[in-house]
């Protein structure tokens, strides 16, 4: 990547932008392009009042032909700038997120998850002649389907969530109250600014510290901002000036945080993998040792060759620590890591706690 692009915001059109950018040079592309809403008049309130709509130009398009053409040249154009391992997050509604994941598998993009953004908030319907319009859809998608080694920060969405595995349904509120950027007049400075919180979890999801990630609708600079203060690289590109210049104030008054602040947690598949017996060449078991599963009912004999030795009523074991452990429960299979525990001070720890012992000092 040409470092003069990292972390500026480029005025022009954006498909033009994108192919002017190095092949293969960005991590994850975040867009949140035009909806095509194809309002037709106003929208008015009970009381008359108008409701302040997304009614702006770069809105509105002639037909859905030449809405999908502007939709697959900007999808081209991302995926020559991404990485292999790169991967695209596109967020629309009802009325074109369809088009998009048409298109999207049209040109070779590999479909990883829709994600429902569900908003706490939403804009009741006014005219009580259709449900409340209570979500939108993000559509996460690899480069192609070849790609196997995207960034996906599972730990890190499994902790955001309490320990349990995340969902394809978030319930996030709509950008408002300080978040919500207003102009001079005191009216929104743009009608579909999105939520940090929104931009904070898919940069965390799909992305790493010092990734560079590309906005190619770059508006007011949510995703800049959200990615400066994470310790990623963006390159943000907008047609208005006056966006952008919103855009650059707004990212030059974000403070990163620290380094070790905004690293994911690694997974344990990218952990070094640690055979039962260094635990006893390191010194940390002893042949001879007792282990027990946390009830203190099972019991098991640590060997110097590294595997265990038990018995109970169906007769004599001796295996891995997963198989003796699945053996004297009768079950199919068993984590020896944390099934079995020794002594530590006086309270049960897995042997687990040993193996994170022998990592940290690798």
């Amino acid at each position: 990547m040409n470092g003069d692009n990292l972390d500026r915001v480029l005025v022009g059109d954006c498909i033009e932008l994108m192919r002017s950018l190095p092949e293969a040079s960005v991590d994850m592309v975040f867009a949140d392009p035009p909806y095509n809403l194809q309002l037709g008049g106003d929208l008015l309130r009970p009381d008359n009042s108008k409701v302040d709509a997304v009614d702006d130009d770069w809105d509105k398009f002639e037909d859905f032909s030449r809405y999908d053409q502007f939709t697959r040249a900007w999808l081209g154009a991302a995926r020559r700038a991404l990485k292999p391992e790169g991967t695209l997050w596109v967020i629309g509604s009802y009325h074109n997120i369809f088009r998009i994941g048409t298109a999207l598998q049209d040109l070779g993009f590999w479909m990883l998850n829709d994600v429902i953004w569900r908003k706490s908030n939403p804009m009741p319907n006014f005219r009580g002649k259709r449900f409340t319009n209570a979500h939108e859809t993000l559509i996460w998608a690899a480069r192609d389907k070849r790609a196997k080694r995207y960034t996906f920060n599972y730990d890190s969405m499994k902790e955001l969530n309490e320990g349990v595995q995340m969902r394809s349904d978030w319930l996030l509120p709509l950008c408002t109250g300080g978040e919500r950027l207003k102009n001079e007049d005191g009216k929104k400075a743009h009608p579909t600014q999105k939520p940090e919180s929104l931009l904070f979890r898919c940069l965390m999801a799909a992305s790493n510290p010092g990734d560079t990630i590309l906005d190619p609708f770059f508006g007011t600079g949510t995703t800049g901002a959200v990615a400066r203060r994470l310790g990623r690289h963006f390159i943000g590109l907008e047609r208005d000036p006056d966006y952008a210049a919103i855009a650059r104030k707004r990212i030059a008054e974000i403070q990163p945080l620290a380094g070790e602040d905004v690293a994911p947690k690694p997974s344990k598949r990218s952990e070094p993998r640690i055979p039962f017996g260094v635990l006893i060449e390191a010194g940390l078991l002893q042949p001879g040792t007792v282990l027990s599963d946390q009830s203190g009912r099972l019991h098991a004999r640590v060997r110097a060759d590294g595997t265990l030795s038990a018995a109970n009523a169906l007769g004599e074991h001796r295996g891995s620590i997963h198989q003796v452990g699945a053996a004297l429960q009768g079950a199919p299979a068993c984590n020896g890591w944390t099934f079995w525990h020794i002594d530590v001070a006086g309270a049960k720890r897995p042997i687990d706690h040993l193996r994170q012992q022998v990592r940290a000092g690798l």
